[in-house]
């Protein structure tokens, strides 16, 4: 089977179109809906998502939807209105921040972390991210919780078992806020809410469920992060948002996507999901993106290890009925 560094380019009006059709039939003759729901984020994948609603639909059947809290990087939000004046489409803004007060997210995160850092409080933003040294090395994955004090000073700390379960269990409390909020203007309008994650994200586990997985339609999930960045292009995304580094935007402290969670830039993870999906050979894989098979062998181990880790996302619920 050929690879080759531009495999994985596409006819970019051709997707839009094939995209566009799929969002017709599924929104009025399938789930027969007057219109969606995208949650805009600021990022390229919701970008990407909504502009490819409006084509299909009309900016009149389109509903973006803001949803900041207090730890949300300032820039989503004027990125996001920024979108939402380029498409011409209604919005509303929900700012979060108490409903997940309200819900212990911020207050059972801290007491976490200030038992790892006494010294901890509300002035000091932090973030969590795995070691970026995938391919150099074997490795289990695990992650690191890092604190920056008002002086910008940072500290990192390994962080146990027990702390990330519960650490990212309160920071999940965001996603799935922003899903109750989704479905909210969704229903009260006859919508779908239409869901912003593509492919790399997908084969990897990198969503919430009944959070950012909890969605309606896919529009993007058969895209790799790299053709989703093509589309934006042919689709007239703002410069601003093309540019901005992917970053899931849950943490005090911006952290890129490849910080988090992927631990390889998207030009190279891409080829390689690819590569492993469609079994192209290691030696093949190797001349290609000049690469030993030992760090390609540690990439793909990676991906297996995060797929099996993930698998329940994507599952309904196991029962007995026959």
């Amino acid at each position: 089977m050929a690879f080759y560094k531009n495999i994985l380019d596409i006819d970019s009006e051709k997707e839009c179109k094939r995209i566009c059709e799929f969002i017709k039939e599924e929104v009025f003759n399938h789930f027969r809906r007057e219109g969606v729901v995208v949650g805009v984020s600021g990022g390229i994948d919701s970008a990407v998502t909504a502009a490819l609603s409006v084509r299909a639909l009309g900016k009149d059947k389109v509903l973006g939807l803001l949803l900041p809290e207090k730890e949300s990087n300032p820039i989503s939000l004027t990125y996001g209105e920024l979108l939402i004046k380029k498409l011409r489409i209604r919005s509303e803004k929900v700012d979060l921040t108490q409903a997940l007060e309200s819900l212990g997210c911020y207050k059972k995160r801290d007491e976490i972390i200030k038992k790892i850092y006494p010294e901890y409080d509300s002035t000091f933003k932090i973030k969590i991210g795995l070691p970026q040294d995938l391919l150099d090395r074997d490795r289990f994955n695990y992650f690191n919780l890092k604190i920056i004090n008002p002086e910008g000073e940072e500290k990192s700390f390994r962080l146990s078992k027990e702390a990330l379960l519960g650490i990212v269990a309160a920071t999940n409390m965001k996603q799935r806020s922003r899903m109750i909020q989704l479905y909210y203007y969704a229903e009260k309008n006859n919508y779908l809410v239409i869901g912003t994650t593509n492919k790399s994200e997908y084969a990897q586990g990198f969503y919430v469920k009944y959070g950012d997985g909890g969605v309606d339609l896919e529009l993007i999930a058969h895209l790799y992060k790299t053709q989703v960045y093509q589309l934006a292009k042919y689709l007239g995304v703002p410069e601003e948002i093309i540019k901005r580094i992917p970053s899931p935007d849950t943490f005090s402290a911006v952290v890129s996507d490849q910080e988090f969670f992927f631990c390889l830039p998207y030009e190279l993870l891409d080829l390689l999901l690819y590569a492993q999906e469609k079994n192209i050979s290691l030696t093949k894989v190797s001349q290609v993106l000049n690469l030993s098979e030992e760090k390609i062998k540690r990439a793909f181990r990676d991906f297996d290890q995060k797929r099996k880790a993930a698998v329940h996302l994507n599952q309904n619920p196991p029962n007995l009925l026959t």
